[in-house]
């Protein structure tokens, strides 16, 4: 699928940034058909969620397996295997070159997409300087991604702050994933590199992940639907 061809209702994921399966379902419940794309990360995915993730495949929803992974190659492509057989559409993975080129090996033949994390957006320069990196964000976001492209990876997971130069340097073959999405007025929490949904668009994004300002508002249908009008002017504009 081109970037441009994904319907416009598709580009909201709903994180499920929740402690149980059971709260999960009650959100996917309030939500209703206002959100097609759910995020199933570390709280949720140990919590019981990856049964939950290929129910809500079987159900027509599309899922977001967020579990980063990083390991030695034949781990990587075991657990990638593992994923597609659930009916995810979203696989994340660390950057590295051997993870991301035994992750692409492993879901030939599948519908899984594999994304890519460049640099995580609750880091910034002084953060990474403090891992031992010699690169600031941009820097290391932008050798990443054409790692990415290089080894035949379907999206790259960035900060919105990054999408602009990263559509540049990937053109229109790749999707850009970005979390660190906060709506007018939202708090930002512990991000850093954070953007509205309009500005993520304009910027070049594919996919924008929202958690907190949906799941923890008052009513989290409107709340979405919000973003969807906010995504579709975008767009329009």
């Amino acid at each position: 699928m081109q970037p441009a061809r994904i319907a416009p209702r598709d580009r909201l994921i709903v994180a499920l940034d929740l402690p149980s399966v059971a709260a999960a379902e009650t959100m996917i419940e309030t939500i209703g058909d206002s959100v097609s794309f759910y995020k199933i990360g570390y709280q949720l995915g140990y919590a019981g969620g990856l049964p939950l993730a290929k129910q809500l495949a079987s159900r027509g929803k599309k899922v977001f397996l967020d579990l980063k992974l990083h390991d030695i190659g034949n781990t990587v492509a075991r657990g990638v295997e593992s994923v597609a057989s659930l009916g995810a559409t979203f696989l994340t993975v660390h950057a590295y070159p051997q993870t991301m080129k035994a992750a692409v090996e492993a879901r030939a033949g599948t519908s899984l997409k594999i994304l890519a994390v460049t640099v995580l957006t609750s880091y910034d320069d002084s953060d990474l300087h403090a891992a031992g990196y010699r690169l600031n964000v941009s820097d290391l976001v932008e050798a990443r991604a054409r790692q990415a492209q290089a080894l035949g990876i379907d999206g790259i997971v960035s900060s919105p702050e990054e999408a602009a130069a990263l559509r540049k340097i990937v053109g229109d073959q790749i999707h850009l994933v970005t979390p660190g999405i906060r709506p007018a007025g939202s708090a930002t929490g512990d991000q850093k590199r954070i953007m509205t949904p309009a500005r993520a668009i304009a910027a070049g994004a594919d996919y924008l992940v929202v958690g907190r300002p949906v799941v923890e508002a008052d009513d989290p249908k409107a709340a979405a639907e919000a973003i969807h009008a906010e995504i579709a002017q975008a767009l329009a504009g």
